[in-house]
């Protein structure tokens, strides 16, 4: 009797502590569930400045808002040595980039256009001809994502959340849109400017454009833009940028002096070219007037499922590559962003809540300082002599295998050699791409080269040839890689460009705020490709198919 006392005790206590262990695990789990959920945002908001070096930041800090940039900088994280790690540095790869995790060796978007070796074809990033114009009666629409060979963080949330979630892309130019949405974009809009001035799409999202976007085309927002472009502020607090009156700098048509205020007849004209928003400030200030009603219209962020907003500036750079990096004009632009930004934040605050979006803020590329302000300055610099270099080169191929027709392309500083004449000469590919290097390297304006077999049988890991090797796609790339000496580009003589592996088109700003984020800054260097996982690592979704970057710890919370 007492023994079986004893055993309904032990069973007694023991059913309590067993209990008492799985409340425990369970409440472990909910803890665990909780911190998981802890810093998930309802939306993420991806911003891109296009062609925004890191030194604007700097440079005219002083003459932002509180709420602008100083808001991402004083209470986000700011990464100050964040570097494009690939070449060319130019619009398509870097939005690309930026989205994927990756780099154009493994996302296969190697520049704006380059020569596709299967079609024997110059191709556009974006452009898919078997898709059909939303919005517009032209062919501007006939985009799509379908080059792209790999997953963005937008799809990546999109398959998490099962498709509920939803994913906006919005910029003045298409590949600005429709790379960062990626191929499951609920939409991707852009600006078709010419004798229109309307929010297009393409028939890969949607066969007809929303009420909202009708009724904003409608609206005369576009219009409303096209006027006098003035300073914001008096031109003289404009110390940190040079002369209005300069040499260096583009004309809109109908002016005779590069000067403010810019206020043409083309910039004037309410009923046709439309495209010369993009130019001025104004693009911005409609690409976030835009955006904003995205936000409102499609219920960005009301609800626990994680939704992205992606939103690339493009006016910087159609300002920039007309009057340089360092204009009145560009800073001018970047004061007006600065107010553009603010009222996104602001409609932002009021309409996900503070506190429960997360947003980053980058570029798809820098940019260099106009070479002919440089050489007045004793820097070294110039521009390439692309006629006499075409010269050369004919009559090298010429002399040394009897025919020009052995090169098929030259493009993003990239030679395209013709595989079968190759072979038919019976000569050996590999000598062909160093004897063609060699050639090159003789010519004033090469800094150096490299061949694809040299891509293809090392591993750089630091300089010039490794981000050479990271913009390398083995289907796509040339077989002669040329780089041009520092501060030398093919461009005009007025104007900014960029597109090479050097400093001054890599160092871009890099800035995290918002739910998840912790205030802070770095100065170890961080990578374009970094940006997707450290987004992924905050939601807890799997990186992009593509990958390659990794997650910046010191962001994250």
């Amino acid at each position: 009797m007492k023994m079986r006392f004893y055993f309904i005790i032990t069973l007694f206590f023991g059913t309590l502590l067993f209990a008492a262990d799985l409340s425990a695990q369970n409440r472990g789990k909910d803890n665990n569930s909780d911190e998981l959920l802890k810093f998930k945002p309802k939306l993420v908001v991806g911003i891109v400045v296009d062609q925004m070096r890191y030194d604007y930041l700097t440079r005219f800090y002083d003459h932002f808002g509180e709420d602008g940039f100083k808001r991402l900088v004083e209470h986000g994280f700011n990464c100050k040595n964040n570097h494009f790690n690939y070449a060319p540095t130019s619009t398509g790869p870097g939005h690309t980039s930026v989205y994927t995790g990756s780099t154009p060796s493994v996302h296969g978007i190697i520049g704006n256009n380059w020569y596709d070796k299967e079609l024997d074809a110059d191709v556009y990033c974006a452009s898919d001809d078997s898709y059909t114009s939303v919005g517009t009666t032209s062919n501007a629409g006939q985009m799509s994502p379908h080059r792209m060979t790999v997953t963005t963080i937008t799809d990546e949330l999109r398959l998490n959340n099962q498709m509920r979630g939803k994913t906006i892309a919005i910029a003045l130019k298409d590949r600005g849109a429709v790379l960062p949405g990626g191929h499951t974009a609920n939409a991707a809009y852009w600006f078709h400017g010419a004798n229109e001035g309307k929010w297009i799409t393409s028939s890969y999202y949607m066969e007809q454009l929303p009420k909202w976007v009708m009724d904003f085309n409608s609206s005369g927002k576009a219009q409303s833009y096209k006027k006098a472009w003035n300073t914001l502020k008096d031109i003289k607090e404009y110390k940190e940028s040079g002369t209005d009156d300069n040499a260096y700098e583009g004309l809109f048509e109908g002016e005779t002096s590069p000067t403010f205020p810019h206020s043409t007849t083309a910039l004037l004209n309410k009923t046709q070219d439309f495209d010369i928003i993009k130019g001025t400030p104004f693009g911005n200030s409609l690409t976030a007037d835009f955006a904003i009603e995205a936000l409102k219209q499609e219920g960005l962020g009301e609800d626990e499922i994680t939704d992205f907003l992606a939103v690339s500036f493009s006016s910087t750079d159609y300002v920039g590559h007309m009057y340089g990096v360092n204009s009145k004009e560009i800073q001018d632009t970047y004061l007006r962003l600065d107010e553009d930004l603010a009222r996104l934040f602001k409609a932002l605050d009021k309409n996900v809540g503070e506190g429960e979006y997360t947003l980053f803020l980058t570029a798809d590329h820098a940019a260099i300082e106009v070479p002919t302000y440089l050489k007045d300055q004793k820097i070294p610099a110039g521009y390439i002599d692309n006629a006499s270099n075409k010269k050369r080169l004919a009559e090298f191929l010429k002399y040394t295998y009897g025919t020009e027709d052995i090169v098929k392309n030259y493009s993003n500083n990239q030679i395209f050699l013709d595989h079968k004449i190759v072979k038919n000469l019976d000569l050996n590919l590999t000598d062909v791409e160093v004897e063609i290097a060699q050639e090159f390297l003789g010519y004033d304006s090469i800094d150096r080269v490299y061949t694809a077999n040299q891509m293809w049988n090392n591993e750089y890991t630091t300089g010039i040839p490794y981000i050479l090797q990271n913009g390398y796609n083995q289907k796509r790339s040339g077989d002669v890689l040329v780089v041009l000496k520092p501060g030398f580009i093919s461009y005009g003589t007025t104007g900014s460009t960029h597109g090479s592996p050097q400093i001054y088109d890599t160092h871009a700003p890099l800035l995290f705020y918002g739910k998840g984020i912790k205030p802070g800054s770095t100065v170890n260097r961080t990578e374009i490709p970094d940006i997707a996982p450290t987004i992924s690592a905050l939601l807890g979704i799997s990186f992009p198919s593509g990958t390659n970057g990794k997650p910046i710890t010191a962001v994250l919370e």
